[in-house]
């Protein structure tokens, strides 16, 4: 039975580069080695660094002011490398999800912290609107898509100061202004690659003005090096990681980039939202014009609450992989990120269609 995978991350990957990297761990650039084995300062590695960064700048656009570099520690590690490299006086954060609350915890660590707008009232089901991004801040950090919760910030966002964004679950997956952002920031491990590796892309001129020392492994400066050979090689690099998302960004740009891949999640995220809608049975919990593209939330309508566990069971046995909700949500929860074909949606729908008949 074909099973087709939903997870929240780690998630599907795109077959190319998961024979790619199976290939490597025999035989990496023809060295005999296999790339868990390889050391980093061998000139394919140095090689596949560039190219992996090269690949980030043409998909993305990225100016030439900007680095991109690949880190250890995951985007929570993020949490805390963002305020220590910027945090002066005062920061800004849109509370939008757990995630964003745990930003905000370990940025008060570094100075003091504002909310401008909260969706915890509603169980973090919406975006806020009409807020106001104060400008006696240092920078405005939002998170752009909610895992948790199925929200997303569909625009790029006009901030009178610094603008910061946690795009682990987006990035990619929609065309963005990286001119508008001080720095982007994310894991790896829904579009762009396994866990193991987080990516920064970070503007130069907005580093080493807090007035304060750094840890060195902290300071993203450590990373950022006049040689691009020697960029995030600082200490050894999470090289498996990294070759992987060398393969992912080879498969994206072979599918024609991100602006062909936006057009493709977003026609995936409304088959399936249109269905929630029709199906008589479900219910979407994210409000409409929030919706995210890329983790689709939905629940039993309330007089079927109890038809949840024989969904999931049903659905489960159809080949249906990772779409049980996040106990925050509860229900169901499809992740359909860039490497998550369209069959894969289209079986779901009939899932849901088949399970609506029966019931």
């Amino acid at each position: 039975m074909e099973k087709y995978n939903f997870n929240a991350g780690p998630c599907v990957l795109p077959r190319p580069a998961v024979e790619s990297a199976i290939e490597a761990i025999r035989n990496f650039d023809n060295t005999g080695i296999g790339i868990l084995e390889i050391s980093h300062r061998t000139p394919g590695w140095e090689r596949i660094m560039k190219e992996t960064a090269d690949l980030w700048k043409e998909l993305l656009n990225i100016p030439d002011n900007y680095h991109v570099l690949f880190l250890g520690g995951g985007a929570s590690t993020q949490f805390f490398d963002v305020p220590a490299n910027l945090l002066k006086s005062k920061a800004a954060y849109l509370e939008t999800g757990s995630w964003a609350k745990k930003a905000i915890k370990e940025a008060k660590f570094y100075g003091e912290v504002e909310v401008v707008a909260s969706s915890a009232d509603k169980n973090f089901s919406y975006i806020p609107k009409g807020y106001s991004i104060p400008e006696d801040v240092d920078y405005f950090h939002i998170t752009s898509n909610n895992t948790i919760y199925g929200t997303e910030i569909h625009e790029d966002i006009d901030s009178p100061v610094t603008l910061v964004a946690d795009m682990s679950s987006d990035i990619m997956s929609r065309p963005v202004d990286v001119s508008k952002y001080g720095i982007i920031y994310g894991g790896a491990q829904k579009n762009v690659g396994p866990a193991g590796v987080s990516f920064v892309i970070v503007r130069e001129d907005i580093l080493g003005k807090t007035g304060r020392p750094i840890q060195t492994m902290v300071d993203y400066r450590t990373h950022i090096s006049d040689s691009e050979k020697n960029r995030s090689m600082f200490n050894t690099p999470p090289v498996f990681s990294i070759f992987v998302m060398h393969e992912t960004l080879k498969w994206l740009k072979e599918q024609g980039g991100v602006e062909a891949i936006y057009k493709l999640n977003k026609e995936k995220a409304g088959m399936l939202y249109d269905e929630i809608d029709r199906n008589k049975l479900f219910v979407g919990t994210a409000a409409k014009e929030d919706r995210s593209i890329m983790n689709v939330c939905f629940v039993m309508k309330e007089e079927y609450k109890d038809k949840e566990a024989e969904f999931l069971k049903f659905a489960t046995e159809r080949g249906m992989v990772g779409i049980k909700g996040h106990r925050s949500v509860g229900g169901f929860r499809a992740s359909i990120y860039n490497a998550c074909p369209k069959e894969a949606v289209e079986a779901l729908i009939k899932c849901m269609q088949d399970f609506e008949a029966q019931n």
